[in-house]
């Protein structure tokens, strides 16, 4: 197996390790303004994928995710099967060339575009895409504006989802059934930002277990060559 077909089949095993960890914990931030399935759906369906992935032989990092995608397709059901794994098949195209920057940029913004064409979601819904879209942009502009290396920039988007989390606590739940509870959403953190974030906590240390970097990257959202807020107000 190449060095990065490895690396991203150890994100996917290390992704359902964490997700089953964390799964009575995600039911009951469902089990508040969902239907209590989101946490076992997500540890299953990701066992399963990792299941397949550990079977591949010889693969490249396009057919890992693609694989992972197909399996989470298959095996998760509601809304977040189509939503995690129709989005990760279609991404993955990205990555036919290998891992690079430009390709990692890639994949996260065809990952968000389809996210948020398949849920018709968007920032301040209280859904995934409140810590998906901070996240795919801090990267984003971590690599092509701040020309930092991709490990960097994943830190930095990690933090960036985790305030996309903590943002959905206090906002009124505008999709999928949390919006059924209209003002009594308001206070309850979504489990869709929340797996989001554990997906990306998993991928920046599997990163930097597996691509050589000097030290483990801060997680840090602030920018190089933009100032943070208090800075900024204080301009």
């Amino acid at each position: 197996m190449s060095d990065e077909g490895a690396a991203v089949v150890a994100a996917v095993q290390a992704i359902a390790e964490r997700l089953e960890a964390e799964r009575s914990y995600l039911t009951d931030l469902d089990s508040a303004i969902g239907d209590a399935d989101h946490g076992g759906n997500m540890a299953r369906g990701w066992s399963a994928a990792a299941e397949k992935v550990a079977d591949l032989d010889d693969p490249d990092p396009a057919t890992v995710v693609k694989t992972a995608g197909k399996t989470l397709l298959s095996e998760v059901g509601g809304a977040s099967g189509p939503l995690y794994g129709g989005s990760l098949v279609f991404a993955s195209q990205e990555l036919d060339g290998g891992i690079t920057a430009d390709t990692a940029v890639a994949f996260a913004e065809t990952y968000l575009e389809k996210v948020q064409d398949r849920g018709d979601a968007r920032v301040g819904d209280k859904t995934m895409v409140d810590a998906l879209v901070p996240a795919v942009h801090t990267f984003k502009k971590s690599v092509e504006t701040d020309d930092l290396p991709p490990v960097e920039a994943l830190a930095k988007a990690v933090a960036a989802a985790e305030r996309g989390v903590d943002f959905t606590v206090p906002i009124r739940a505008s999709k999928g059934r949390a919006s059924y509870l209209g003002w009594r959403s308001v206070g309850h953190q979504d489990p869709g930002a929340t797996s989001t974030l554990y997906i990306m906590e998993e991928l920046l240390d599997a990163a930097t277990e597996h691509v050589d970097v000097a030290e483990t990257p801060a997680v840090d959202a602030t920018s190089p060559t933009i100032p943070d807020g208090e800075e900024a107000a204080e301009d």
